[in-house]
């Protein structure tokens, strides 16, 4: 197998690849038609911030199963394609916490302190002392806007220079945070009442801009902004707008919209400090992050391990296979399914009972096997539930607890055009799948093979006329169930048979007149 590396990483890293056998491919800053030349051919991709993986890109890698991006930051990433595409994306979140957290520290003392200024006028031939006088950090308010690794290794850390602390994280709540001399608030008053604020969140929808001219603007006039977090979070024009006029004292960047940022107004302002995307280069780090994504990205193509994937809801593929006769037969239910659907489903709803908890899992094997019907091999774990909410299929999942006749269950339920079906399978002895009801009717069928699933009048005889007819096929009948439902004149069928048969034929047997309807589906 092959990974593409256009992104420096390291020998530390390409020596992981290299003794697990894995061919590497180097095109450090490779052109969009060098790449395509390679990427045909491409199992793995590992990246830096430097290589920006696009849908073009994903489209000319067929064979491209992983992306692993060195670091934590995945925005130069198209995950919505990888996910449709059943590519994993992997990051490497954690190894290169403390190097961010301690760059942002030096960014905030330099900042408060001249530093970065005193030193640019003293190489200038002055000595201008008594113009730049700091600010200490203690007794300051630290807004920390963010709470994840990185901001709370910078919280830990300025809370030993005596600083208070205002925290906002719309993911984390305040009595289930590590540090309880954190006061959450909103991100408003944050901004009104922080004498320092430091960013440590993602780019994303909502967080893009999240720092423009009007959040600049309820800051005081002697605060500070620290971003070392990602380019895009804050408003580059409008921060160049808000130190031009003094509506701040001062900010330091490591982070830009558009990298290398050799045009960013920030540029040209004063008070302003700008490193170039430092808060992860150092030795440490580096070293880390590579180990790290060559060993996840490794790991991933030999063994089928998961360790930091953002794109698939599971971190150890041991999982998967404890719980592979289950999600095997949420699979053959999802394509029992589909074989029995007259239209395209509208809604899905998936629910387990009994010891079957992990219902995530189960309505992603649902769905693999549901839509795998119609799209092939290319539905995996990674993109079923994005395929499905392409095709514009809701989704419900649920687990219910209770007394149960089953150890286990997988109940699920597929709506199209105001009709539902209803199946559901249960695993006996772990070990034994078996379809358990259909529609108001109870089996104990072992759900693989030619099944004709048969609705008839419950009256004498049809099971003969129907062992004559499929004798007359010469289709040899490996099983019959039967079931009824309540007091009701019909019944309903499943007849195993060693093959197939025609469509022609099929349709024959409609003319038996007890013969409601009959379907044949293969599991």
């Amino acid at each position: 197998m092959q990974v593409l590396i256009t992104d420096p990483i390291g020998e530390v890293g390409t020596k992981i690849l290299k003794d697990a056998g894995l061919k590497i491919v180097e095109e450090i800053g490779a052109s969009t038609d060098d790449l395509n030349k390679v990427l045909p051919k491409t199992d793995g991709w590992i990246v830096r911030s430097g290589t920006t993986v696009t849908r073009e890109l994903m489209e000319a890698a067929p064979q491209l199963k992983v992306v692993g991006r060195a670091g934590v930051g995945v925005d130069n990433i198209d995950i919505p394609e990888a996910t449709l595409r059943g590519i994993v994306v992997m990051n490497t979140p954690g190894v290169n916490t403390v190097a961010a957290a301690e760059h942002t520290i030096a960014l905030m003392l330099s900042l408060v302190r001249n530093v970065h200024r005193g030193h640019s006028s003293l190489i200038g031939g002055q000595w201008d002392r008594n113009k730049l006088v700091g600010s200490e950090l203690r007794g300051k308010t630290l807004g920390v806007i963010g709470l994840g690794k990185v901001g709370s290794e910078v919280i830990k850390r300025l809370h030993g220079f005596g600083m208070d602390v205002l925290g906002y994280d719309p993911y984390i709540k305040a009595e289930n945070y590590e540090f309880d001399y954190v006061e959450f608030c909103d991100v408003d008053r944050l901004c009104r009442e922080s004498d320092i604020i430091s960013l440590h969140v993602p780019l994303v929808d909502s967080t893009r801009d999240l720092v423009d001219l009007e959040r600049l603007n309820s800051m005081k006039p002697s605060s500070f902004l620290i971003n070392c977090a990602r380019g895009g979070v804050v408003n580059e024009h409008d921060l160049a707008v808000a130190l031009e006029q003094g509506i701040i004292a001062g900010a330091a960047v490591d982070v830009f919209e558009s990298e290398p940022a050799l045009n960013t107004p920030l540029s040209s302002v004063q008070n302003i400090l700008l490193t170039p995307h430092l808060g992860a280069s150092t030795q440490e780090a580096k070293e880390g992050v590579s180990r790290a994504v060559c060993e996840q990205v490794r790991d991933f193509l030999l063994d089928g391990k998961l360790d930091n994937a953002l794109n698939i809801p599971i971190s150890d593929i041991s999982l998967l296979r404890t719980l592979e006769p289950h999600l095997e037969l949420a699979t053959k239910i999802g394509e029992f399914h589909q074989q029995i659907s007259s239209s395209p489903a509208d809604n899905i709803h998936v629910e387990t009972r009994g010891t079957l908890t992990e219902v995530k899992l189960v309505t992603l094997a649902f769905l693999k096997g549901f839509l795998g019907t119609a799209h092939g091999s290319s539905i995996n774990f990674v993109n079923a539930l994005a395929v499905a909410q392409q095709h514009g299929i809701e989704v419900e999942e649920s687990y219910r607890h209770g007394k149960e006749d089953y150890a286990n269950l997988i109940s699920t339920t597929v709506s199209a055009d105001g009709i539902s079906n209803t199946i559901r399978g249960s695993l006996f002895s772990d070990k034994h799948p078996r379809i358990v009801y259909y529609d108001g009717f109870h089996f104990d069928l072992n759900p693989n093979g030619t099944l004709l699933i048969v609705e008839n009048e419950d009256v004498p005889g049809v099971v003969g006329k129907m062992g004559t007819f499929l004798g007359k096929l010469n289709a040899n009948i490996a099983g019959y169930q039967l079931s009824r439902k309540g007091e009701e004149h019909y019944a309903m069928g499943f007849i195993r048979l060693d093959s197939a048969i025609s469509d022609d034929d099929l349709n024959k047997i409609t003319d038996i007149k007890e013969i409601i309807s009959v379907q044949q589906i293969v599991l």
